[in-house]
């Protein structure tokens, strides 16, 4: 782990005056992959460290020279109520018990302590801590409606208010090490609020991606865990695991509602234990990495159905992140379509078109059930047709028509260009007021959205902006 990541994370604070103690302690947190673990031996140090470190828990010894362990927790529990704090000591007295919980303690833990017990007690404050963080965090992003890291993001176009809170709320759960679970129909960016997590985690190793749908139960298991050599027939060189390749980084798993019972059975393991098993070893090995996953499929009907697993679903949701559909963000198809229209004219070296004014107001009607994968389909095979340096409105009406009957087609053509023709009345309107009517049907047709309006009226963003404060 580089250092960089150990200040980024918060530390488990081991305080005791034994050094075999803080040694045994900080090596089996760090065996069960707490990786962040600080020793102190002195207890009068301990103030300055939080002063200057970011702790995520406290595990104190009641009886050490200098400052009282039980003096230390009074203050702690005052000054940094945010941290939970375990006393951990040899004094098997119910009052001191007592006392300790009254004052504020986490957990109180008598010595000697089993290896199972003490670190479920440290993983359990740090869950407190950093739910308690992550939640200081979402209300000052909502309060303060801004992204700390927008470059993590960059690569999602948007301009959807729906998509902003999603990415507030990744950047929240960015450091967190609990899995996240990402949902959104077929298309909606998965992958890429997937690789914006990781970006923001601060994580120093890769981000690995695979689908597992289709995987059978040991094709799973070999390409996740790995295998020995001579494991089974045609094992004939040892292979790495992608969940080793994904070390102190991010596995995301795709299509995970496609998994098979026995594979669940797996996954369910490696993010209990965060353990696993290469095929052929009974050695259990260790996993650093942070697991993303994602589905288009009602994981909680599949669950009430008995297709998934109900303790699987509850630990790989320990976050979740839904995606809305392009057609409940409409207001993103005109810089979309800019957009594939910038990356296709490249790939395809053809001169960039323009979009048809007709365009917009069709596709803002669209239901869109590819989402933003369906625009971009489109969007690629009106360039590639294209001969007058205007996208054919016709390559769009074709794929639209594969979803909608004529009839339906009709209707959305009819939806689009309601009321195409201006009713003026027996005088004719001056230019100013012409201009104002015209500003007001585009975004009486676009719905509001001014991105859309401006498309129709053939003219910039800001310069619609321009006309709309005149008309105010």
């Amino acid at each position: 782990m580089t250092n960089r990541e150990t200040s980024d994370l918060p530390s488990v604070l081991l305080v005791d005056d034994e050094e075999q103690i803080l040694f045994s302690s900080a090596a089996l947190l760090r065996r069960a992959a707490v990786r962040n673990v600080k020793s102190v031996s002195d207890s009068r140090k301990v103030l300055p460290i939080l002063a200057g470190e970011s702790v995520g828990t406290i595990v104190l010894d009641l009886f050490m020279p200098h400052v009282p362990g039980k003096d230390l927790l009074a203050g702690l529990c005052r000054d940094f109520p945010q941290i939970p704090v375990i006393v951990m000591t040899a004094a098997h007295d119910l009052d001191t018990a007592i006392d300790c919980m009254k004052m504020g303690a986490f957990d109180y833990l008598l010595k000697p302590v089993e290896n199972a017990r003490f670190i479920s007690s440290v993983t359990k404050a740090l869950e407190i801590y950093t739910l308690k963080n992550q939640m200081a965090l979402l209300e000052n992003h909502l309060f303060s409606d801004r992204l700390e890291q927008p470059t993590a993001f960059e690569s999602i176009v948007t301009a959807s208010k729906k998509m902003h809170t999603v990415f507030q709320y990744c950047e929240v759960i960015g450091r967190s090490r609990q899995p996240v679970l990402i949902t959104g129909e077929t298309g909606t960016g998965k992958e890429l609020i997937a690789r914006a997590i990781h970006a923001v985690s601060g994580l120093p190793g890769k981000f690995v991606p695979v689908n597992v749908a289709g995987l059978d139960d040991n094709l799973f298991a070999d390409t996740l865990f790995g295998h020995r050599k001579g494991a089974f027939t045609g094992a004939e060189e040892a292979r790495r695991g992608l969940i080793d390749s994904a070390a102190d980084g991010t596995l995301f798993l795709d299509e995970i509602g496609d998994l098979s019972e026995s594979s669940q059975v797996k996954l369910l393991r490696l993010l209990q234990e965060q353990e696993y098993y290469s095929i052929g070893s009974d050695i259990p090995k260790k996993s650093s990495a942070r697991i993303v996953a994602a589905t288009n499929r009602d994981l909680h009907e599949k669950v009430s159905m008995g297709a998934f697993r109900r303790d699987l679903y509850y630990r790989v949701c320990a976050h979740r992140v839904v995606i809305p559909p392009l057609r409940e963000r409409s207001e993103d198809i005109p810089s979309l379509v800019e957009h594939f229209i910038h990356s296709a004219s490249k790939k395809l070296g053809k001169r960039r078109p323009s979009p048809p004014p007709q365009l917009f107001a069709l596709l803002s009607v669209y239901h869109f059930p590819g989402n933003v994968r369906e625009l971009e389909a489109m969007v690629f095979d009106a360039v590639a047709r294209q001969t007058s340096g205007i996208l054919p409105l016709a390559s769009f009406r074709e794929t639209i028509s594969r979803e909608n009957s004529p009839e339906s087609l009709q209707h959305l053509e009819s939806t689009a260009c309601h009321s195409l023709a201006l009713k003026f009345p027996e005088k004719l309107p001056t230019l100013n007021e012409a201009e104002t009517l015209l500003v007001n049907e585009a975004m009486k047709r676009a719905g509001g959205n001014q991105g859309i309006a401006a498309s129709l009226l053939g003219i910039s963003r800001s310069a619609l902006n321009k006309r709309l404060r005149k008309a105010d």
